[in-house]
């Protein structure tokens, strides 16, 4: 029987993962960032212009949303330390999309390099 951990390893050898060195560029350069992460993680800090699709959704969110749907958007992924993003990236593979990549690491990795990080401010009710 495969683990998490052996579906993680077995999508990680059939997608590309861009290397945190890149990852600024590759961010930069991409169609669309997606965070697959859950709305509380996203909430509490995401890379700048990334939008929010959690990973039980996302193969839904691009069927259903037009400006998500060409197969040749460069797309860029990436969740807590790249599991999920990988599993998402294989998925999108197998949808059609061409374009696909993880960030190696993911937010974690962002994060620990210094990289940008945007955190929502709450409103304040005092």
């Amino acid at each position: 029987m495969k683990t998490a951990h052996d579906l993680v390893s077995e999508a990680k050898s059939q997608i590309t993962e861009v290397p945190i060195t890149e990852a600024e560029a590759a961010v930069r350069e991409a169609d669309v960032v997606i965070d697959v992460r859950e709305a509380d993680e996203y909430a509490a800090g995401h890379v700048p212009g990334a939008v929010h699709i959690s990973r039980g959704i996302l193969e839904f969110k691009l069927s259903n949303t037009p400006e998500l749907s060409p197969r040749e958007l460069d797309i860029v992924l990436y969740c807590k330390t790249s599991g999920r993003a990988a599993l998402c990236a294989l998925a999108l593979q197998s949808m059609g999309y061409i374009q696909v990549r993880s960030i190696a690491g993911g937010f974690e990795a962002w994060a620990a390099h210094g990289l940008p990080v945007h955190k929502p401010q709450q409103p304040s009710f005092d």
